[in-house]
């Protein structure tokens, strides 16, 4: 009997993204794996995105589906179009990203042969559009071009093979932060998404990491070791709007890590951790619970 191929759902989030949304529908299009479903989950776009997607439905075979989204930030938007999929495994796709033709048929192999994997993601290709190819740029990408490269992790077929014993390293702090990739990098479970309960919509640049962290508590993180994705770097993308008006996560990541990773933790961040928050965490929990047992008297 032969075996039913999963379905993959890709979601697209936009906002006013023409101007690069037609390279990343047709990368779609052209994938080798074909159980495929597109959400597209708009938040408000003012632009002609949505034409784009009408005039691309015609296009293809496979579903389209389109959910109008009231702008609450780039997770809840995100968080819509997972939410909206009827995937066994979400494949995000960024308006201004480019899958590779195989991408997803090497994503779902990865995660359908090994149930203790629960996101795969891959090494990435950037794409920089000239008004960023600055020597800003070329430092960046000196840190960031390779997140797993200083890592020396257990790699096997292809296969980097990441679990919790990550948040244990010295270098788990240090840049990247990131060690896992972009939204259009990952592949994951829907199940995996609904039982960690989504994005962190109060998060604004560190989101996508922070989900990947949450999936080590339940599973492993597979990395392949080829670029399947295109990563396009331009003036206009979120990443460096939010930079621009110096949005910093980086306090709620502490507050993240001491709450829900302390004992994978090494010991000094533990300390360090611990010397901050302990004081404050302890009177936050007994205000929250006089406030409650106040609302419930």
């Amino acid at each position: 009997m032969k075996r039913e191929i999963p379905l993959v759902s890709v979601c697209v989030p936009i906002y006013n993204g023409a101007q690069f949304l037609q390279e990343a529908l047709d990368s779609i299009k052209i994938q080798t794996y074909k159980n495929i479903e597109i959400i597209v989950s708009d938040d408000a776009s003012s632009d002609n995105s949505l034409e784009l997607v009408e005039e691309f439905k015609k296009e293809v075979d496979f579903p389209i589906f389109v959910y109008a989204h009231q702008p609450q930030g780039i997770g809840a938007n995100w968080n819509n179009s997972v939410d909206k999929a009827n995937g066994k495994y979400i494949k995000f796709l960024f308006q201004d990203d480019v899958l590779a033709p195989t991408c997803i048929e090497k994503m779902v192999e990865v995660l359908e042969k090994d149930i203790s994997i629960g996101l795969v993601a891959s090494k990435r290709e950037f794409l920089i559009e000239k008004e960023m190819k600055t020597p800003e740029i070329d430092k960046w990408l000196q840190i960031y071009g390779d997140l797993q490269e200083k890592l020396a992790l257990t790699s096997q077929n292809n296969l980097i093979y990441i679990d919790k014993s990550l948040f244990a390293r010295d270098d788990f702090k240090k840049s990247p932060l990131n060690k896992i990739g972009e939204p259009s990098v990952v592949m994951f479970e829907k199940s995996l998404y609904t039982k960690i309960g989504g994005f962190d919509t109060d998060l604004k640049q560190i989101l996508d990491y922070v989900f990947c962290y949450r999936v080590l508590k339940y599973k492993k993180i597979a990395v392949i070791k080829e670029a399947l994705v295109n990563f396009r770097i331009h003036g206009e993308q979120a990443t460096n709007q939010n930079r621009s008006k110096k949005i910093n996560d980086y306090e709620l990541y502490n507050q993240i890590l001491y709450k829900e990773f302390y004992p994978y933790l090494n010991k000094k961040l533990q300390q360090k951790l611990k010397n901050k928050y302990s004081f404050l965490w302890r009177n936050y929990q007994k205000i929250k619970k006089k406030i409650k047992n106040k609302l419930h008297a």
